[in-house]
């Protein structure tokens, strides 16, 4: 049977261990949260640019509440203040975990543009929804956009990625929930 003291001097060092180690990474994270924080940052509003190209400035940080959940929206402005859209963040579940997405719209309800700021699909099928030209199939639909398995689908319908139609179907219902969401903008801006 073994001694207190053989059990409690490894027992103490290995807590001491684990105690500066916490120490240490609780230090690095206060130091390089806020530089992780401000790139995230500056990522997203040069993804608002890309999405709303016809935008110079955005209105920042509107809210808004649909089924349950809360979302931000910016309002894109051209030079003379005039609103030419709006960008929308929303999520799916994709096939690798949840899929963010920024969706711009312009003030006619049409897709000007999206981007994936979290995809974390299966490397050579899901993320080629990163690519362009999967990405500006989404451009100028409106309303409900559907996924076409087959190809040459209907007119407000995208094409699968072939060998990734679950990531395809996630990017689909988030901009489909930030159409939904412009509708609720909409209607917010008619009413009040």
């Amino acid at each position: 049977m073994k001694s207190f003291k053989e059990i409690a001097v490894p027992a103490f060092v290995l807590f001491a261990i684990c105690l500066v180690a916490t120490f240490l990474l609780a230090m690095t994270n206060s130091v390089t949260a806020p530089r992780i924080a401000a790139l995230a940052d500056d990522a997203e509003k040069s993804s608002r640019t890309e999405v709303l190209p016809d935008a110079v400035s955005f209105c920042g940080g509107k809210s808004l509440q649909y089924d349950g959940n809360d979302y931000t929206y910016f309002v894109g402005c051209d030079k003379d203040g005039g609103i030419v859209g709006f960008t929308f963040t929303t999520s799916a579940k994709g096939y690798g975990g949840d899929i963010v997405i920024m969706t711009g719209i312009d003030t006619f309800g049409k897709v000007t543009g999206i981007t994936a700021l979290e995809l974390n699909e299966t490397a050579g099928l899901g993320m080629k929804a990163q690519s362009e030209s999967f990405r500006s199939r989404f451009i100028g639909k409106s309303g409900v956009i559907g996924v076409s398995t087959a190809g040459g689908g209907a007119e407000n319908s995208v094409d699968a990625i072939t060998g990734a139609t679950i990531t395809t179907k996630a990017v689909t219902d988030a901009v489909n929930d930030a159409l939904l969401l412009f509708e609720q903008v909409k209607e917010a801006g008619a009413n009040g």
